[in-house]
């Protein structure tokens, strides 16, 4: 089985413009995530619509496809990569652009999950370490079945444990908190972007109801490596912090 990774990059945010260009430890942050992805994949690419961030992914040595600047997910803008690039790959991981810390467990956790015929979509989970971490609505919530495909994902505490003080929730039940990585076969890809947003999605503001909705079929990996997304310059002098202490 052949998979590919691809890394959605924009340099407009709300919060944080240019971030994929922002220098984290002597290298940008599109860098250090680019090289993390390949050192467990063997083609990995950069997805954007920005030349400066084109530019600079060629500078470094790495594959960068230029994309358009209309796309409304990160989803979409790897669909367009995918087909830009002709990939013969049976499955593409979507690796966010904002994560320099990736690590390799987390994408082999993920690759495993299409060892099973059932997967349509991968994506992971982790275990809450706190109650009030569990409660925070912008940290997606996830249940799955025995298999470990998806039944839901909630910004709300789910599920519910009746008879019992919320302090000792995470006692009866392991709550798993989502992280924003996923991989699709190469034809499930190409299905989900074409689909409209759907009731759920639209009510809880996540993409994956969408998929969930329309019947496919999400398998969730489970790492105990938490992320350390960028989103803002304060969560970048955080990561400088991070890197000094881990690397």
């Amino acid at each position: 089985m052949k998979f590919i990774g691809i890394i959605p990059a924009r340099y407009s945010s709300t919060r944080f413009p240019g971030k994929p260009l922002a220098v984290l430890g002597g290298k940008t942050v599109i860098q250090r995530v680019y090289e993390q992805a390949s050192s467990v994949l063997e083609e990995a690419y950069v997805a954007t619509d920005d030349e400066r961030i084109f530019n600079a992914v060629e500078a470094f040595g790495g594959r960068a496809v230029m994309t358009r600047a209309d796309h409304k997910s990160g989803t979409d803008r790897i669909e367009e990569a995918a087909e830009k690039i002709g990939t013969d790959a049976d499955v593409i991981i979507n690796i966010q652009g904002d994560e320099p810390f990736i690590q390799k467990s987390q994408i082999e956790t993920l690759m495993q999950l299409f060892e099973i015929t059932e997967t349509q979509i991968g994506t992971l989970g982790k275990r809450f370490d706190t109650i009030d971490a569990a409660l925070n609505p912008n940290s997606p919530k996830i249940v799955t079945d025995l298999q470990g495909f998806a039944l839901y994902f909630s910004r709300s505490v789910i599920p519910f444990v009746r008879g019992q003080e919320q302090a000792v929730w995470l006692e009866k039940h392991p709550f798993l908190k989502h992280l924003g990585l996923y991989a699709y076969r190469r034809e499930v890809l190409r299905e989900v972007t074409r689909l409209p947003q759907s009731p759920l999605e639209i009510a809880e503001s996540l993409e994956q109801l969408r998929w969930l909705e329309n019947g496919f079929r999400i398998r969730v990996g489970i790492t105990d490596v938490e992320t350390v997304g960028i989103d803002t310059p304060e969560d970048l002098q955080r990561a400088e912090e991070f890197l000094k202490e881990n690397f």
